[in-house]
């Protein structure tokens, strides 16, 4: 019965559609310098990480050229226990390789746009056409005051309302 309770608000859901943005996306990304650990500076609102600090994502070519995602968070409650959740992200259009598909457990996919990547790889900005998720990661556990004004000014402009943003706390050991 549960299952066809989901499967009908999932139907209902995607007959009506929330309205979706054409963001700016990067126009390249270099896979392996884009592999390794990012640290979470800030985003806004994500039930999965509500109870969470200290969040990492890492990405990993795999050898059938998806990229490996695994996040971790500690408890905010107990910062010695951890989670951890393993996804698998993809670019379903290689003309479009900023804008890849990251999938955590089928058949559910969610949109991860790079709107903004630093030349270096030291930052992202990562976004979704209906204006819901953001996050803003760095290769550090902090980020310099004009670097994240600058990143927040583009979230703004591609239309983000950053008043329930939620900056990641890194303290722990």
């Amino acid at each position: 019965m549960k299952m066809i309770s989901l499967i009908t608000v999932v139907a209902f859901i995607s007959l009506f559609p929330a309205k979706q943005r054409n963001l700016p996306v990067v126009s390249s990304v270099d896979i392996n310098r884009y592999s390794g650990t990012w640290y979470e500076i800030a985003r806004l609102p994500f039930s999965f990480e509500s109870k969470l600090k200290c969040i990492t994502a890492t990405y990993s070519l795999r050898k059938d050229g998806r990229i490996a995602v695994l996040n971790r968070g500690h408890f905010i409650t107990d910062p010695q226990k951890t989670t951890s959740s393993r996804g698998v992200a993809f670019a379903p259009d290689y003309r479009a390789p900023g804008k890849l598909k990251v999938q955590f457990f089928w058949p559910f996919r969610g949109n991860y746009w790079i709107m903004e990547l630093d030349e270096d790889y030291r930052y992202v900005l990562v976004g979704e056409p209906r204006l819901r998720y953001l996050w803003i990661l760095a290769r550090e556990k902090n980020m310099d005051e004009q670097t994240f004004n600058m990143l927040l000014k583009k979230a703004t402009d591609a239309g983000y309302n950053l008043s329930d943003l939620i900056l990641t706390d890194h303290d722990c050991k």
